[in-house]
């Protein structure tokens, strides 16, 4: 397991134990590691995923690798994410490994030269990664929803920072979202499935972006009127997006710039191919309401909803307390006063 400490990796490893699986957890730090609740529970390893003998080390005796790396805050993460996949996958093809899991995003239908630089990444990757000819079962995901993940944190952080959204007319495209405990029961059953394919997975509801944040608006009771703004590159609205948010700057710049396109699933193939019978999906709604749900400060994180914060999450993650934020909260009290 690459990117254990990661937002998804962290909460996938419980739930490979819990469904009998022996795990090498690989981070930067294996310290790290061993402090999480689960570390004591998994073999942990530090490995610099540039350091050609940590990754040959971390892979040895390994059947299948889980590929949660992505640089998204790094320069020029296009060519170290590809060079870190071929290195990983030389490694493990050398090593006898039998099944690579990656989780990507999904991939729009345009010509490949009109991709955003994210999304070619993810492609990249995925190609580096099944180019050794081990199966590969790559999952592609839009935007996941729950406490923590970065599409949310950005949602969440704008929505409750700006008292009006200004929506730029080419972000009018349609997204299919997708909560993070159904990506990671997807994640869990591409670990035992047998073949090489990418599967496209979103949950049940799709909505342009827009819609998105309105539902979120509402949930939450922030009344934020949506302007319309046309011409204007996303290339701007990335540059202020990342500004009025605590996710990482290259981060969010390079998100927005993928909400150009549609990101919908092709088909709902991984439903039935990867998750147990029965497996019901979370709706949008009932997705975010889970992951703003109050979190008792005491609570176990072994027990507690990974759709909620938990105490690995990122220093960013659940909003913030920034001058943007205090402003926007007196114009919400106000507002309410009036009403």
């Amino acid at each position: 397991m690459t990117g254990a400490t990661g937002y998804v990796g962290s909460r996938l490893v419980p739930a490979l134990l819990e469904q009998g699986h022996t795990v090498r957890a690989s981070a930067s730090s294996a310290e790290k590691l061993d402090s999480l609740w689960w570390g004591e529970r998994t073999e942990n390893v530090g490995m610099d995923v540039g350091d050609d003998e940590q990754v040959r080390a971390a892979v040895v005796g390994i059947e299948t690798v889980v590929y949660l790396i992505h640089g998204l805050d790094a320069d020029d993460f296009v060519t170290k994410d590809r060079e870190a996949a071929e290195r990983v996958a030389r490694y493990a093809r050398d090593a006898g490994v039998r099944r690579i899991v990656y989780l990507s995003g999904i991939v729009p239908d345009v010509p490949r030269e009109d991709l955003s630089d994210h999304i070619r990444s993810r492609l990249e990757v995925e190609e580096a990664l099944a180019a050794t000819g081990i199966p590969t079962v790559s999952l592609r995901a839009a935007v996941l929803l729950g406490s923590g993940s970065t599409s949310f944190e950005i949602i969440r952080q704008i929505s409750e920072r700006l008292p009006v959204q200004t929506i730029p007319t080419w972000m009018h495209s349609e997204i299919q979202p997708i909560a993070v405990v159904d990506a990671i029961a997807a994640l869990v059953g591409a670990v035992s499935w047998d073949g090489s394919r990418a599967f496209d997975i979103g949950g049940p509801d799709r909505m342009p972006y827009p819609e998105l944040l309105s539902v979120y608006a509402d949930i939450t009771e922030l009344p934020r009127p949506q302007i319309p703004l046309p011409l204007v590159p996303e290339g701007a609205v990335g540059a202020i997006a990342a500004r009025l948010t605590d996710v990482p700057t290259d981060t969010v710049e390079a998100l927005i710039d993928s909400l150009k396109h549609d990101m919908v699933a092709s088909d709902d193939d991984f439903v039935r191919e990867l998750l147990p019978a029965g497996h019901r999906l979370l709706g949008l709604e009932e997705s975010i309401r889970r992951a703003l749900a109050d979190k008792d400060p005491g609570s176990d994180p072994a027990t507690a909803d990974p759709m909620g914060p938990l105490p690995q999450d990122p220093d960013w993650a659940e909003g913030g307390s920034g001058i943007v934020s205090r402003i926007t909260g007196a114009i919400d009290a106000f507002q309410k006063r009036l009403s």
